[in-house]
């Protein structure tokens, strides 16, 4: 992924969950997924998925038992 479709993806995660402070971020040494952030938070990673020429994005997210307790 480079600079111009980082910035899509969080443009488009920006408007989808109607949030400015989300930010997809490049990860380093690896360049078929970025980290998505809230403000300075980490809660997930987006991965590319580009088989057969058909160019998607999975997002994975975890929740902790722990985070649900409050």
């Amino acid at each position: 992924m480079d600079k111009a479709e980082l910035q899509r993806l969080e443009n488009y995660l920006r408007r989808l969950f109607s949030n400015p402070s989300m930010r997809v971020v490049a990860r380093p040494r690896k360049k078929d997924s970025a980290e998505v952030y809230i403000g300075e938070e980490f809660i997930g990673v987006l991965f590319l998925d580009d088989e057969d020429g058909d160019r998607s994005f999975n997002f994975q997210m975890a929740i902790l038992a722990e985070d649900l307790a409050g």
